[in-house]
C-alpha cells in the first residue's frame, strides 16, 4: 500500500507515513486506493473479534512492510479491553469507547500507533513523539508510549481548558523520570495545534531530531479508528440474533452512526470504513458551538474561526485538520459529502437537559461528548424517538443538516460514547445530583500531585523545551 498527499504529494510507504506524521508539504496521508471488503467477508463479519476485525482492517494499508506476526502481535497487545455495544433504548445504542486504561476513545488509535511505531523504529536515535490535545488525546498518548524504549513525547495542552481528571491524567508523568512530558500552553487548543505544525514546519527542528506527531493528523492513529466502526456493525448483528446475510439492519445500509467531532479524525475513520464496504447508511457529525463543518454542510463554505470554549471540550476546535481528509475522500464535491454526512450543533445547555433526561428515564449517564452524539442522532432520526424537548434546559431541533435529512424507516442507530462519564464528573454530578463512581485508576491519577510546567505558545518556547 502507498499513501500520498491531500496536497498531491507522495507516494511514500506506510511506514513513512508513520514515521513523517505531517506530510513535508504541509498537507495529510491518504491511502492512496481503500481495499474493499468482500460480500463474503462482510458476511462472516459477526463471527469475527474484535482482535480479528482489527487485523484484516488494517492488514491492507501495512501489507508489504509489516509482517502479520507482527501486526498481530500489535493489536492483540493494544486492543486488550472490551468495546461493548450497548442498548440504551430501542434501536438505539451506544458503542462505549472508554474501557482502555485512559477511558476514552483514543487509548483504541494511541495504543495501536505505539506498538506500530515501536515494532517498525529503527536505529539509535529517539523519535519524539509532539501531540496537541484538546484533553483525551494527550492523556491516551502519554500512557501509550510511556516507557516505550527510544521514544520521547511532548504533550501541548491548554491551560486552564482541559477537565480537571484530564489534567490529572496529562501531567501525571512529570514527575518522574520518564519519557513523558506535558505542558499546559498559555491559550486555546488552536493554538497547541498550530504550534505542533510549527514544530514540523521548522527545517532546523527537523534536521537536528526526528520528528512525528501523535494526533489525528497520523495515519498511524487515524486508521486503527476505523476498527471499531466494523466491531460495532458486528455486534450489532449479534444483538439481532441473526447472520449478517439474513438481517435487514445494516444490509440496505440503514444503520445511522453519530460521531462526537472535533478534530474530525473519527468521522474520517468511519468514512473510510464506509468507503471498504462497510453498509452504514448515513453518519451524523455532532458538534457544539465549533461547528465549522457542518456549517459547511449547509452553507457550502468552509470557514475556519477561533474555537469556543464548551462543556465538551474535547471538541473546542475551530479548524479540525482532518476536514482536509473529508474534502479528499469526496474529491471537494460538496453533495457528495452531503449524501453520506448530516451536521448537527448542540450548546452547553442542550448537553445540561440530554444527561439528565435520558439519565432519569434510560438509566444511562452519559458524559458531555456522548451526550453531543447522542442528540445528534436523534435529531436526524426521528422514528427512533421523539425529536423536541429534553429536559427544561435543552431542546434538540433541527439545525443543520445534509441534503434532505434521513429517511427514517426501518433504521437503527449507534452513537459513540468516547469518554467515561466520571472524566467530567464536575459537569455530570451537578446535572444529576449525585456523585460518579471513579474508575480506580482514575481516582488514582487525581489523588497524584500535580506537576504542570506552563509554557507561552510560541514556537520559541517550544523549541526550547524540545531541546532541554
Amino acid at each position: 500500500m502507498r499513501f500520498v498527499t491531500t496536497r498531491h504529494g507522495g507516494p511514500v510507504s506506510f511506514t513513512d507515513a508513520l514515521f513523517e506524521g505531517l506530510a513535508p508539504d504541509g498537507g495529510l496521508y491518504v491511502p492512496e486506493t481503500i481495499e474493499p471488503w468482500t460480500a463474503d467477508e462482510l458476511s462472516r463479519l459477526p463471527r469475527r473479534t474484535l482482535t480479528e476485525i482489527g487485523l484484516r482492517a488494517l492488514r491492507p494499508f501495512t501489507r508489504g512492510e509489516i509482517d502479520p506476526a507482527t501486526l498481530e502481535a500489535v493489536v492483540v497487545e493494544a486492543l486488550n479491553f472490551p468495546i461493548p455495544l450497548v442498548e440504551v433504548e430501542p434501536r438505539v445504542f451506544a458503542l462505549e469507547l472508554f474501557h482502555g486504561p485512559t477511558f476514552a476513545f483514543k487509548d483504541v488509535g494511541a495504543r495501536v500507533m505505539a506498538r506500530l511505531m515501536a515494532s517498525q523504529h529503527r536505529g539509535d536515535e529517539p523519535l519524539t513523539v509532539v501531540v496537541a490535545t484538546s484533553g483525551d488525546t494527550g492523556s491516551a498518548v502519554a500512557h501509550a508510549f510511556h516507557r516505550v524504549p527510544s521514544t520521547r513525547v511532548v504533550i501541548l495542552y491548554p491551560d486552564g481548558r482541559v477537565s480537571p481528571t484530564q489534567e490529572a491524567q496529562l501531567t501525571m508523568f512529570n514527575g518522574e523520570r520518564t519519557n513523558v512530558r506535558a505542558y499546559a500552553v498559555a491559550g486555546t487548543f488552536d493554538d497547541c495545534h498550530r504550534l505542533t505544525r510549527d514544530v514540523f514546519g521548522d527545517t532546523d527542528l527537523r534536521r537536528r531530531m526526528r520528528l512525528t506527531s501523535a494526533n489525528s493528523v497520523n495515519v498511524g492513529r487515524l486508521l486503527p479508528q476505523s476498527i471499531y466502526y466494523f466491531h460495532a456493525v458486528a455486534q450489532l448483528a449479534r444483538l439481532e440474533g441473526q447472520d449478517r446475510q439474513d438481517r435487514q439492519d445494516g444490509q440496505d445500509g440503514s444503520v445511522v452512526l453519530s460521531t462526537p467531532s472535533g478534530n474530525f479524525g473519527n468521522l474520517t475513520a468511519g468514512l473510510i470504513a464506509k468507503r471498504a464496504g462497510l453498509p452504514i447508511g448515513r453518519f451524523v457529525a455532532a458538534t457544539n458551538a465549533n461547528d465549522v463543518v457542518p456549517a459547511y454542510l449547509e452553507t457550502g463554505r468552509f470557514e475556519p474561526r477561533a474555537s469556543v470554549q464548551t462543556l465538551a471540550n474535547a471538541m473546542d476546535v475551530g479548524d479540525p485538520s482532518n476536514f482536509e481528509r473529508m474534502s479528499w475522500l469526496y474529491g471537494g464535491d460538496l453533495e457528495a459529502m452531503r449524501h453520506d454526512i448530516a451536521g448537527s450543533r448542540h450548546d452547553d445547555n442542550d448537553v445540561r437537559g440530554t444527561i439528565r433526561r435520558v439519565y432519569e428515564e434510560r438509566g444511562y449517564l452519559l458524559d458531555p461528548h456522548s451526550a453531543i452524539a447522542y442528540m445528534g442522532l436523534k435529531e436526524q432520526v426521528g422514528h427512533i424517538g421523539q425529536v423536541g424537548q429534553v429536559g427544561r434546559e435543552g431542546y434538540v431541533g433541527p439545525r443543520f443538516g445534509g441534503a434532505g435529512g434521513f429517511s427514517g424507516a426501518g433504521q437503527v442507530g449507534i452513537f459513540l460514547a468516547t469518554a467515561h462519564p466520571a472524566k467530567f464528573a464536575e459537569v455530570v454530578e451537578p446535572i444529576i445530583g449525585r456523585a460518579v463512581e471513579k474508575p480506580p485508576p482514575l481516582a488514582q491519577a487525581l489523588a497524584r500531585p500535580r506537576h504542570i510546567i506552563r509554557i507561552e505558545p510560541s514556537l520559541t518556547a517550544v523549541k526550547g523545551m524540545l531541546d532541554g
